[in-house]
């Protein structure tokens, strides 16, 4: 079988956006919109990779002449749907390590005009020991302020040439906080006034909000998708089809990044909260106020959750009637992403281990259910029924004093599964799970540490709690979760 870059070729275009990382999200998100706005004419721009890290390799890129396919797989409008794009966005890749000076020429690029980066949550931090003559900094904002000097020097502060910067790092108000250490780190390196005046009126640190599930390279599968794709491929790239990139900056940005003209799912607004509290509140929290009833009904991944109809009633219940109506966007927008969000849960191509969804549910509850139930109960004075079970059948699949190498030990129908947490969550379902079920929950919901309040100064919370528990212990979860389904509430 012959070699993508034996069928396909490079396109050459201008460079107009420095990525900062390799890996398979910014491949599958941001590289393969690039590509498909290229091709339909919107846009007219090559992207250069920087390897930000010291270990790794960009030994495939360059075997490959940088071409590699994406195949987005899953559900649009209720159909199974596969696509295959080689993609061809990607004029070059520099490790900053190997080869420092190479870094700064991308610097010098007069076409320069973005700066994109997904280096993990932990990538934006300060890092008080990078100095101005390290080569390359250590940390991801040491670099681009160094980068970003280099751009400022070669064009003599020029307004013009300032970047927009979009950094997609899973952390709120990431733009901002990207922005404040590269001023604090032009003020430790004592660089001129005008290059921090050039950071703050030429530059634009955008916040970004971003959701695409990526799979990346499919091991079991890589080989039968090559036979189809008729080529070997070691940077294949897999994802789901669904997309979406919210742009917090000025309203001059989308005339520079033109995507949504291509018909991508890119939004540009002034305020990306309500999009984030969106994703949170809908996505997260349909998994969040789910999955633990699911795994403890016998369930293992996502998809099987939204096959028995019992969990999908549940789930498109609890999304549609609690959570929907908490989010402050215009209904119809959020109810649509609501179905989206139950098609791209049914995603045959993805098995989501309920599981891992598990993990540190306490403090997911917390951030992602709790000011939603809150919403609810100023709005109809009394807590909602379903986000109440839920919490119900958090404490049943934590309950638990069994102790095994820093997990708990939970039982399901005679099998074991283990329950990570914080410690100190960990440590009180230890202690108080063999309590009665009125003082099991009343420790549980007024644990402040928890919470952040106490929750039995909800009216009617800590009974309702008490009563979904008790079903659950003796009726098991399907019966419980059938009866509060049934109820008034």
């Amino acid at each position: 079988m012959k070699r993508i870059e034996e069928l396909y070729q490079p396109v050459e275009r201008p460079i107009k956006i420095v990525q900062f990382g390799e890996g398979n999200f910014l491949r599958a998100f941001v590289d393969y919109m690039t590509d498909v706005a290229n091709a339909l004419g919107v846009f007219n721009g090559n992207i250069a990779v920087v390897k930000p890290i010291p270990f790794g390799s960009l030994e495939r890129f360059q075997k490959q002449k940088n071409l590699y396919t994406v195949s987005l797989r899953g559900r649009k409008n209720g159909e199974a749907y596969v696509e295959n794009r080689v993609i061809t966005s990607i004029s070059r890749c520099v490790d900053c390590y190997e080869d420092f000076a190479s870094f700064l020429e991308l610097a010098r690029l007069d076409s320069l005009e973005f700066v994109v980066s997904n280096t993990t949550e932990a990538g934006i931090a300060y890092d008080p020991s990078d100095r101005f003559d390290m080569a390359p900094q250590s940390s991801y904002p040491g670099k681009l302020t160094r980068f970003l000097y280099e751009r400022f020097h070669t064009f003599s502060g020029s307004a013009e040439k300032g970047l927009v910067i979009l950094p997609v790092e899973l952390i709120e108000n990431n733009g901002r906080k990207l922005k404040e250490c590269v001023l604090q780190y032009a003020a430790q390196w004592e660089l001129k006034p005008e290059f921090k005046d050039w950071l703050q009126n030429s530059c634009v640190f955008c916040s970004t909000l971003v959701d695409r599930i990526v799979t990346g390279y499919p091991k079991g599968e890589a080989e039968q998708i090559c036979e189809k794709l008729g080529y070997q491929d070691e940077l294949l790239d897999t994802a789901e089809p669904f997309g979406l990139w919210v742009i917090e900056g000025p309203k001059d940005i989308s005339e520079r990044l033109p995507f949504p003209k291509a018909g991508l799912p890119v939004v540009f607004t002034e305020n990306q909260k309500p999009y984030r509290e969106r994703k949170v509140r809908i996505l997260n929290g349909a998994h969040t106020a789910t999955v633990l009833a699911g795994y403890l009904m016998g369930r293992n991944i996502v998809r099987e959750c939204m096959h028995d109809p019992l969990i999908r009633k549940f789930m498109e219940q609890v999304v549609l009637e609690e959570i929907v109506p908490t989010v402050k966007l215009p209904h119809e927008e959020a109810v649509a992403f609501a179905q989206s969000v139950f098609e791209r849960f049914d995603n045959p191509f993805v098995d989501h281990a309920l599981l891992s969804i598990s993990l540190n549910s306490v403090s997911k509850w917390k951030a992602r259910i709790l000011p939603t139930f809150k919403d609810q109960y100023r709005a109809a004075g009394k807590p909602p029924k379903l986000l109440t079970f839920s919490f119900a059948a958090l404490m049943a699949f934590y309950q638990s004093d069994e102790w095994k190498e820093h997990a708990l030990i939970g039982r399901r129908n005679g099998e074991s599964y283990e329950i990570h947490d914080d410690e100190s969550v960990l440590n009180f379902f230890r202690c108080n799970s063999r309590k009665p079920v009125n003082e099991f929950v009343r420790a549980f919901a007024s644990e402040t540490s928890f919470w952040g309040e106490n929750l039995t100064e909800y009216n009617r919370f800590e009974e309702m709690v008490c009563g979904y528990l008790s079903d659950i212990l003796e009726k098991g979860m399907a019966k419980a979760m059938e009866h509060v389904l049934s109820s008034e509430g």
